[in-house]
């Protein structure tokens, strides 16, 4: 049986999440992969918790965080005068889970820093947090093999789908001449909403509502959230050295019901499309705006809740792959998906 020691870094709806993934799933890991995921430690904003012998119950982690609670006040090994920098900086532990709120404003902290710290100690990381991964894409590949670590972010790129495992795994040895992809859900579910004729307004609040919008929404209805999940997957899946500068961004924001309302009546399904078409001089044009799908394109039928991916290749034909996710629960599990990666052979 291999023993491999987590820490996980951030508790909110993906974090708390895991932590119950990683409960349910904990006999079935043994027994079909003889592999024993111990969570040693966790970090919240508002403290740590620790226990490198006996390891902490996500269980109880779960309902210290349903309860309105920090991991600080987790029995015996919690502190409130220990967060995740600390807990990183020293802790003995196999893989860095980091799942931290993204925040391009400031340089992708401090998930950034986290992951640095725990590839220069030589440990693994997966990570869900697009941030670090839009901001420091090589220096963190570069960092990890210098350290012998892996690197793995499955989670990054449209949810619980393995958009970036099908591209980089699945088509190697391909070109992929067109890669098309809805990774954002929340935009998709507004302009259903708006289509339906709701206002912006409401469509907002039914959004909140639905745990698919937080904040003003600014970050994913203005095209950021796509727009960075498409640099990733052009660093990724097709060697593009591709930054946010790079990718020609159209937002939801400025879209009129009528017009939504409009293309429903044709047959059509506004999608906010992110698109990597390779250009004559062998690199790609990125982009991202909200387009009109028919129900012949291959993301067109997509519904409120679903994301997905086209990659049209020269020699593997074109490939779809569609995700539906109800709930935050498969972005979660990207992090188990992740380990598993490192630790189990196919």
């Amino acid at each position: 049986m291999k023993t491999v020691r987590l820490v996980l870094i951030g508790l909110g709806n993906l974090g708390r999440r895991f932590c119950q993934v990683l409960e349910d799933k904990h006999d079935t890991l043994l027994e079909r992969y003889d592999l024993d995921l111990v969570l040693v430690g966790a970090a919240d904003s508002r403290g740590a918790a620790y226990d490198p012998v006996n390891g902490l119950g996500p269980g109880t982690i779960v309902k210290l965080k349903m309860d309105g609670g920090t991991v600080a006040d987790y029995p015996e090994v919690g502190r409130r005068d220990w967060l995740a920098p600390s807990l990183v900086a020293t802790a003995r532990a196999d893989v860095i889970l980091e799942a931290s709120p993204v925040n391009l404003e400031q340089g992708a902290e401090p998930g950034l820093s986290t992951i640095r710290t725990a590839l220069r100690r030589g440990m693994h990381v997966a990570t869900p947090n697009k941030g670090p991964l839009v901001v420091a894409y090589r220096e963190l590949h570069d960092l990890a093999a210098e350290h012998h670590a892996k690197l793995r972010f499955d989670g990054t790129v449209a949810g619980g789908l393995p958009a970036l495992y099908i591209g980089q795994r699945d088509l190697r040895g391909a070109l992929v001449r067109r890669m098309e992809a809805v990774p954002n859900l929340c935009t998709g579910y507004v302009m259903d909403m708006l289509a339906d004729g709701t206002s912006w307004e409401e469509a907002r609040r039914h959004a909140r509502d639905a745990g698919v919008l937080e904040g003003d929404g600014s970050w994913d209805l203005e095209g950021w959230d796509a727009a960075a999940k498409l640099v990733i997957l052009a660093n990724a899946v097709l060697c593009e050295p591709a930054t946010m500068d790079d990718v020609a961004l159209t937002g939801v924001t400025g879209l009129e019901p009528d017009r939504l309302q409009a293309a429903r009546e044709r047959g059509k399904r506004y999608r906010l499309l992110a698109r990597a078409v390779i250009a004559p001089d062998g690199g790609y044009e990125l982009s991202v705006a909200p387009v009109p799908l028919s129900p012949h394109h291959p993301l067109g039928g997509l519904g409120e809740k679903q994301m997905g991916v086209v990659y049209e290749t020269d020699i593997y034909g074109t490939i779809t792959a569609i995700i539906d996710e109800p709930s935050p629960v498969p972005s979660a599990a990207t992090m188990l998906r992740d380990v598993l990666d490192m630790y189990v052979e196919a």
